[in-house]
């Protein structure tokens, strides 16, 4: 039994990751317009009222912006942590749901035979997780948003047979770029985003022979190039059967995992 996945777009204008299964599809983070996001999942073949859920990583707009809109308007069910949903930003701007299931303490749930985990991770959010999904012996690891790698973190994301992991700044650029001191500060400190050297870190860490597609993810359009990321990890890509590079526009198409 396969497991796939595939992207909307990703970068700081907005995030979504489509998962895919014989049981159901699941959307992670809607960060674009439900207009726009019905237009994306049409480009991948799907139908946004046949998503079996939304799951939601974090409060952030880049990440939340049509998920309140897309629940309502195809009645979704949407799973997020208690800080995320009472968080300022997501309660008073976003609405109610219409079909609310609350994270508890980071416990796993089900949907049918997928198993999904989610991982709390350093994040400026107020309850923010990321998640693995298991399908019998397959694992799928979505792991973006967070300024750096706990031990936690490093040892539930060791053993995918996918990885979806953000190179989001290059420290260089983000120093030298446009971004206010106390964005800058934000963005490349501890709470902040992975930068190009601390991916490739964590990549050397984790079991890269295993994997059967990494894909590379939320990085920056202002402060990373495509280029800087492919320098700084191809030491990594060698190791890997497949690498894809997520853009902002595109997403990626699917990739599938297979038993």
């Amino acid at each position: 039994m396969s497991l796939r996945f595939a992207s909307l777009g990703s970068g700081s204008k907005g995030n979504a990751t489509v998962i895919q299964w014989s049981g159901g599809t699941l959307l992670v983070d809607c960060g674009f317009s439900a207009k726009e996001a019905v237009s994306r999942l049409q480009r991948l073949g799907i139908d946004a009222a046949d998503l079996t859920a939304i799951l939601v990583t974090h409060e952030h707009g880049d990440h939340i912006k049509g998920v309140a809109p897309l629940a309502r308007r195809f009645n979704l069910p949407v799973h997020m942590t208690a800080g995320t949903y009472h968080s300022t930003t997501f309660k008073n701007k976003m609405g109610e749901l219409p079909d609310l299931h609350l994270i508890e303490g980071y416990q796993s749930f089900r949907f049918e035979n997928l198993q999904v985990y989610p991982v709390a991770v350093p994040h400026d959010a107020r309850e923010p997780c990321q998640f693995i999904f298991q399908l019998h012996e397959l694992r799928l690891g979505i792991l973006t948003d967070l300024g750096c790698v706990s031990h936690h973190v490093e040892t539930q994301f060791n053993d995918c047979d996918g990885l979806l992991v953000e190179a989001n700044h290059d420290a260089m650029m983000l120093a030298s770029g446009v971004y206010p001191p106390s964005l800058k500060q934000r963005v490349g400190g501890p709470w902040g985003h992975l930068n190009n050297s601390q991916t490739a870190l964590f990549l050397d860490a984790v079991d890269l022979p295993r994997l059967q597609h990494l894909v590379i993810a939320h990085i920056s359009q202002k402060n990373n190039t495509l280029e800087l990321v492919q320098q700084a990890l191809a030491e990594i890509v060698d190791q890997v059967k497949s690498v894809t590079w997520a853009c902002q526009e595109q997403g990626f198409e699917w990739l599938e995992l297979q038993p």
